[in-house]
């Protein structure tokens, strides 16, 4: 089994940023599609950002599109969220996710059926 470790969250005012990290033990997050999802509270888990493994393309929902970046760091096999200009609105509990291959054709990666590993998620808390 994989394990994925987030932290980094916390209480931000509306305007600030937070990085979460997410350290893989026994994954290798290059070898995956990796992504990050929230859920607020009495709503569904969502995607956010993602890293597809098959070309390195990142794709964001169109609620953070240009305000948040994903990245990963091979050397260090972890994945990154920043997180700029936030709004009450992103708050809610964050996972770390990864898939393994192979993937459904037409899969989009910011949809979590098809993730196989998940983080125990980190709490984003965005208020003034």
């Amino acid at each position: 089994q994989g394990q994925l470790v987030e932290s980094g969250g916390g209480l931000v005012q509306p305007g600030g940023s937070l990085r979460l990290s997410c350290a893989a033990s026994t994954l290798t997050l290059r070898s995956y599609t990796v992504g990050w999802f929230r859920q607020a509270p009495g709503k569904e888990r969502e995607g956010v950002a993602c890293i597809s493994r098959v070309d390195g393309v990142t794709s964001y929902s169109d609620s953070v599109k240009g305000r948040f970046t994903i990245s990963r760091d091979n050397a260090k096999n972890t994945m990154y969220l920043q997180m700029n200009s936030l709004k009450p609105e992103d708050a809610g509990v964050y996972y770390c996710a990864a898939a393994r291959p192979p993937y459904r054709y037409g899969w989009s990666c910011l949809d979590l059926q098809g993730f196989d590993y998940w983080g125990q998620g980190t709490q984003v808390t965005v208020s003034s």
